[in-house]
């Protein structure tokens, strides 16, 4: 693993790759619980919407083996396309690809079920096509223990920076006194700083 020097993710250099978030696959996922999982992805997309990032979607054979994309995330996504496909790595299909590229972006933050294929495969791949890949392993998800720990291992040595959803959008929120942090923070939907606001609110009455 070489060392980088850091490059804040930003407003005008991210986007977010949401692939595969389906309900046939969510029933096999070990690493989180279901409804973890779906807060964090739900909340990525939130988030990133709140923010105004490019979003690009996918989900794979959702007619035949892995179902559609869970309703909470296609609700959130707000009539965001979602390109539905047949390869194994979202990266090579060309729609995919084209809409990567459409956004402009060179940051590209992965989040997906399975983690290794589903957000891996193309992470490593745009890696490989010259951009930043990042993965929110907590708005990712698989099937057992041991896929999760030596793939982040394999992702990692590939190049891939790691991370959680919110740190993440934070990063890009960049100041707690932008117009839109309220919106990003209520999108986040952490637990203990709704607690925070709970608190701040009761002091200041």
């Amino acid at each position: 693993m070489t060392n980088r020097i850091y490059e804040p993710l930003t407003r005008d250099n991210a986007a977010v790759i949401l692939v595969d978030h389906q309900v046939n696959l969510m029933t096999g996922v070990r690493d989180y619980e279901t409804g973890e999982l779906k807060h964090n992805v739900v909340a990525l997309a939130r988030a990133a919407k709140a923010l105004n990032l490019p979003i690009v979607a996918t989900s794979t054979a959702r007619d035949t083996l892995w179902g559609p994309t869970f309703p909470e995330l296609v609700e959130a996504l707000d009539g965001i396309e979602i390109i539905d496909r047949s390869t194994v790595n979202a990266y090579d299909d060309p729609r995919v690809a084209a809409a990567i590229e459409a956004t402009g972006r060179k940051k590209l933050i992965f989040a997906g079920i399975s983690l290794e294929v589903c957000a891996g495969f193309p992470a490593m791949t745009a890696v490989a096509k010259g951009y930043d890949a990042y993965i929110a392993v907590d708005a990712s998800g698989t099937f057992n223990r041991t896929k999760h720990d030596v793939n982040l291992f394999r992702l990692q040595q590939a190049g891939v920076i790691l991370s959680d959803y919110a740190t993440f959008m934070v990063e890009i929120l960049k100041d707690n006194a932008a117009p839109e942090s309220a919106a990003v923070y209520d999108a986040l939907d952490m637990p203990w700083a709704k607690l925070v606001g709970q608190i701040v609110a009761t002091y200041a009455k």
